[in-house]
């Protein structure tokens, strides 16, 4: 008997139930709402951008690579995760099988540590870009943009593969309520009965390496790049220099301020409660908002966003 109930206590949960704000009831509708509306904008901003950065020749540089990757990247993020919570608010039972907890928390981090990586291309591209204009081309040719966007998720792939090997193996002990919105590993890890000693570590390790590392190059970059605007005579030049950068900036700060508060505190000052609502804002309302950074401060792509609305409009015509 003793054997089985410890048995029991080891085995996974057949599911999980998402406590999201149920201890709010009054919340759901108007979060409910939120969420859709968030999710349809940040569906056709993303897929906007992607198909200007693909069909217009003049969108063709890398800055557009590394900008096309970046919106499929929040394309994804956000269907990894809002349709499971807008499904469980709609509905009494808000649960989640193992099996797509599992898979929701790793690709979740995937996307995660890709995009910190795309966003320090993004940078190098910047930095290229203002301080080195005549070798702009030899430098940041495609096969090399290719090959930065291919380290990117194959690093990312790399980093949840380790996270979801070491979280699939740790007991529950009947243990089903996530305080969140949807599965992620530091939830995970607290949820769990057992020592998670060596999780909490390569969490932290891991997420330092893929968060500090590219922030820190991202930051180098923007060093160079502003001692180089600052030389420049015209203020004219310096105001364009800056405006190019001001968009990748704002993207960086909405990303990495969230992801350095929920991912690199120590485990024991970690709150589910404050978590989940961050958990929230860089699932939904980052991939939601980047499109619309980029489109408004971007005269090329707002132009080849009116040329291909135009190229629309007369194929409708026909």
């Amino acid at each position: 008997m003793t054997s089985d109930n410890q048995s029991c206590f080891w085995d996974p949960p057949k599911d999980f139930i998402l406590l999201g704000i149920s201890d709010r009831p009054w919340l759901e509708l108007p979060l409910f709402v939120v969420l859709l509306v968030s999710y349809v904008l940040a569906m056709l901003g993303n897929i906007s951008i992607i198909l200007v950065s693909q069909l217009d020749p003049q969108l063709h540089s890398p800055m557009y690579i590394f900008l096309s990757h970046l919106s499929f990247l929040d394309l994804c993020y956000t269907t990894t995760t809002v349709p499971q919570m807008l499904v469980n608010m709609g509905s009494s039972r808000k649960t989640i099988s193992y099996g797509g907890c599992t898979v929701q928390y790793a690709i979740f981090h995937w996307l995660g540590c890709t995009e910190c990586i795309v966003l320090a291309a993004m940078a190098l591209d910047r930095y290229v870009a203002i301080c080195e204009p005549l070798r702009y081309a030899i430098i940041m040719h495609r096969p090399l943009c290719q090959q930065l966007v291919g380290v990117a998720w194959l690093s990312g792939f790399g980093n949840s593969l380790v996270q979801v090997i070491l979280t699939v193996k740790l007991p529950f002990c009947g243990q089903r309520v996530l305080n969140n919105f949807f599965c992620e590993v530091p939830a995970m890890i607290k949820l769990s009965c057992a020592d998670t000693t060596v999780n909490d570590a390569t969490l932290a390790v891991l997420v330092a390496f893929f968060v500090l590392v590219p922030l820190a190059l991202i930051l180098l970059s923007y060093g160079f790049i502003a001692r180089a605007v600052l030389r420049i005579q015209s203020s004219r030049g310096r105001h364009k220099a800056f405006g190019t950068c001001s968009s990748h900036l704002l993207v960086v700060s909405l990303f990495y301020l969230p992801a350095i508060y929920m991912y690199l505190q120590p485990p024991s000052s970690y709150s589910q409660e404050q978590g989940k609502f961050i958990s929230l804002f860089y699932s939904i309302i980052t991939p939601t908002l980047n499109p619309f950074i980029y489109t408004l401060r971007n005269k090329d792509v707002k132009g080849a966003l009116r040329r291909l609305l135009a190229r629309t409009g007369r194929l409708c015509e026909k």
